[in-house]
């Protein structure tokens, strides 16, 4: 989630289009938390681990 993040970011930045932008970016906030909540051992959508 995090790296579909970051490309949508990228070509929301190249394109100069501004939805992309924001998906990409609340796409690495969630893809964050969740990496973070599944790295403490939190079931994570019935996973102990979230890659």
């Amino acid at each position: 989630m995090i790296i579909l993040g970051v490309i949508l970011l990228i070509l929301g930045a190249l394109l100069e289009v501004s939805i992309l932008w924001t998906i990409g970016i609340i796409l690495i906030v969630v893809g964050a938390i969740l990496w973070i909540l599944g790295s403490v051992g939190r079931a994570v959508g019935g996973r102990r681990h979230y890659w």
